[in-house]
């Protein structure tokens, strides 16, 4: 593709003049359709190009050719297009009015141009304090009008510079907020920081910079970030460390050199401590030096607090039991109640078990007595929702892992640690399966020699989204003593949510009902993934909101097992959005940002932990509202307004479908699932199992049966490599007499 202005003897053709409308910007290709106010020309132009920035009110010069397009009609096909900041006054206002500058809507952008005229970016730049002349205009807004200039020139330099260099310009913003105005310096020195610094650049981005820099193939910066590319991967799979042949092979593979150089780069990276050689099943294996070391010490911390002493004194276990059967008005199983024997003489213990077996029965038990007794008790699950669910069923105050430790926004650190450890006798986590070792590693540094520990999880879910098992893991390695709850009590037995749930689980396909049978688990044929898009569709839009008496946005979640494919969430999330909250008017407030349209009222994602807004990955929210003249939209999240900037909203995604793995910890009145095949990669039978498990009132399959039964015949998820099974069994777990397993039958 030519990219160079017209020159002498060039047979292409050139537009001159005012960009009216940005119609579409895709930030990461730089591909753009605009309508232009051509110079010469009475109608408004279609120009299609690339550009990394652009914004109405801008002057472009663009280079190509008029084409009749039989879709679109006549438009003008630029090789070449090159934006300038407005001049005139009328395309001043246009720019200043498109949001792009935060402080600045339609009716600022009038008034400062009423003001000013078309010297008003020479009073920002030059004579800042004469913005206050304006009406509406006081001390805050100058202000934010000022470092929003600012910010878009830098912003500006940064996206060409990354354009120019073959990047994509999405990431620009948060680029400029890391870096700031060394951005360009910093990515040239090394361009490979970006893969580690920046949400959303990969190793592969960075690397076709570091080769428009010059940095050669066989660089040992080059190899030594390939290597780093390649265990971060494995980590986002949940792995702690890779077998040393595989992690050569794909390392050498990847940058294509020879497997010399790597082992090269190996010995620097362990030199420096960032690898930590060890084994996995007695085969040479390479560790990323912290997760190596937090395995290590979670197993090392959970040993030393089950071998403690109990915070409570001795409890007289024969009166206890009648007693909470008489206070909570509950009869005990026999099985129930052999586990909550264990749960009173235990330090430490892992309760685990499908739904329907008791836990949230034995768990309120344990704490009745023990607040009977006096025991000050701290109730925490890893996300908001899951924290919201345990208060509920407890009647104790919940929090999440994270406010528990009191996360500090400024380090990404956590305030409770060894120096400042938790506060009380009994810490009871819920959802425990979710838990990474990250986390795990954290709450066991702030957990003190004293206070008890109950671990509450459903083991046969999927794993955490983070690196390792830490769940099954302490299970398997007999660390802490273990009570599985494996009966199903008579109430949940009448559900064909639970006695599908532990059908899958046990390798069979789900029983459905007959025709005509009332039942709260259902199968929708929909073969393939366009027929299976158009049922979901106008099951979660129309026929359950009329059928189940509920609304579409709150009562109901598509859960997938993937995000993409035609049938993944991404795409099912574009078709429910026209469903179920379609552009009201002309004046609807939308927004578009990474690829994404928001409208207020649409239901959305947290993708990361953003410890600065309190919002995590996985929460659920809600837009309230849009606010085009401070480039703002806000959030609301289990009632609590949460505010992100424009260049802020790669940070949430839309969610009436979301993929499983994100749903774990959650419940909802009604669960829509699609099983087909084209997902047949991620039909796993403990997904599926997640899934089914997140329904409280209804869950319904749309699908292809042969795709449910790969998922049910099919393996349980690939194992993880992780060593904190190994830590456990070495520090004393299995034969000990403290460790062991207490499975409870029927």
């Amino acid at each position: 593709m030519t990219t160079a202005p017209p020159h002498p003897g060039d047979d292409r053709e050139l537009v001159v003049g005012t960009v009216e409308r940005v119609t579409f910007h895709n930030a990461e290709t730089g591909f753009c359709v605009l309508r232009v106010k051509a110079r010469g020309r009475r109608d408004i132009a279609t120009v299609v190009g690339r550009a990394a920035a652009i914004a109405p009110g801008e002057s472009i010069q663009a280079a190509g050719k008029w084409v009749n397009d039989r879709a679109h009609g006549l438009q003008f096909q630029a090789d070449f297009l090159q934006a300038a900041p407005p001049a005139s006054a009328e395309g001043i206002e246009k720019y200043l009015a498109s949001g792009l500058m935060r402080g600045i809507g339609p009716v600022y952008a009038r008034k400062l141009i009423q003001a000013f005229g078309d010297a008003v970016f020479d009073v920002v730049e030059n004579e800042p304090e004469r913005l206050r002349a304006v009406p509406g205009i006081g001390a805050g807004r100058a202000k934010q009008i000022v470092e929003g200039w600012h910010e878009q020139r830098a912003i500006r330099d940064i996206m060409v510079f990354l354009h120019e260099h073959g990047v994509g310009t999405a990431r620009a913003v948060r680029i400029y907020r890391l870096y700031g105005t060394d951005a360009v310096r910093l990515i040239t020195e090394n361009p490979y920081r970006l893969a580690k610094d920046v949400r959303g650049i990969g190793f592969v981005t960075a690397d076709g910079i570091a080769q428009r820099f010059g940095i050669g193939r066989d660089s040992l910066l080059r190899v030594r970030a390939g290597l780093s590319h390649v265990l971060s991967e494995a980590m986002g799979e949940g792995h702690c460390g890779l077998p040393r042949a595989e992690l050569v092979e794909k390392a050498a593979g990847l940058l294509e050199v020879e497997s010399t150089l790597v082992e090269q780069a190996l010995k620097e990276e362990i030199g420096e401590t960032t690898l930590v050689e060890s084994t996995l099943n007695g085969e040479p294996a390479l560790f990323l030096g912290w997760l190596f070391h937090s395995e290590r010490n979670i197993a090392e911390r959970l040993v030393q607090v089950a071998r403690g002493p109990l915070p409570w004194g001795e409890i007289d276990l024969e009166r206890a039991l009648p007693w909470v059967e008489g206070k909570a008005g509950i009869t005990l199983a026999e099985s129930q109640a052999a586990a909550l024997r264990r749960a009173l003489t235990s330090k430490a213990l892992v309760v685990t078990g499908g739904p329907g077996v008791g836990k949230t029965t034995l768990v309120n038990a344990i704490l009745k007595i023990l607040a009977a007794k006096g025991v000050r008790m701290l109730l925490a699950a890893p996300t908001g929702r899951a924290a919201k669910r345990m208060t509920e069923a407890t009647g104790l105050e919940a929090k999440t892992l994270h406010r528990l430790l009191e996360i500090d926004p400024r380090s990404g650190g956590f305030k409770r640690n060894e120096e400042n450890p938790l506060e009380g006798d009994l810490l009871v986590v819920d959802e425990t399966s979710m838990v990474d070792v990250p986390l795990m590693y954290a709450l066991t540094r702030a957990l003190p020699q004293r206070m008890a520990l109950v671990l509450v999880g459903d083991v046969d879910q999927l794993p955490s989204v983070g690196p390792g098992r830490v769940l099954a893991d302490i299970i398997e390695s007999g660390m802490v003593p273990v009570v599985r709850l494996t009966e199903v009590f008579r109430q949940a037995a009448s559900s064909r949510i639970i006695t599908n749930a532990h059908r899958i689980n046990a390798g069979q396909l789900p029983e459905l009902p007959a025709k005509g049978e009332a039942s709260d688990f259902h199968w929708v044929n929909a073969p393939s993934p366009a027929e299976a898009v158009r049922t979901i569709t106008h099951l979660v839009a129309r026929h359950l909101p009329k059928s189940q008496s509920c609304d579409p946005v709150r009562d109901i979640q598509v859960l997938c097992p993937m995000n993409l494919g035609a049938a993944g969430a991404r795409s099912l999330n574009v078709e429910l959005q026209k469903a179920i909250n379609p552009p009201s008017g002309p004046q609807a407030a939308r927004v578009e940002r990474f690829g994404q349209l928001f409208g207020v009222g649409d239901k959305v994602m947290q993708l990361t932990n953003n410890y600065d807004k309190e919002a995590f990955n996985g929460d659920l929210g809600l837009i309230r509202s849009i606010d085009m003249e401070e480039g703002e939209l806000v959030v609301e999240f289990d009632e609590r307004p949460v505010p992100y900037r424009f260049d802020e909203l790669d940070e949430i995604a839309l969610a009436y479908a979301t993929t499983i793995h994100k749903s774990q910890g959650s419940e909802y009145p009604i669960v829509v699932i699609p099983v087909l095949l084209q997902h047949r990669i991620m039909l796993q039978r403990n997904l599926l199992y997640t899934g089914v498990t997140r329904g409280r009132r209804l869950v319904i399959l749309v699908g292809d049966k042969r795709a449910c039964a790969v998922a049910v015949y099919g393996t349980m998820t690939k194992p993880r490599h992780t060593r904190l099974k190994e830590w456990g069994i070495a520090y004393g777990g299995g034969a000990g007499s403290e460790g062991g397993l207490l499975s409870i039958y029927a």
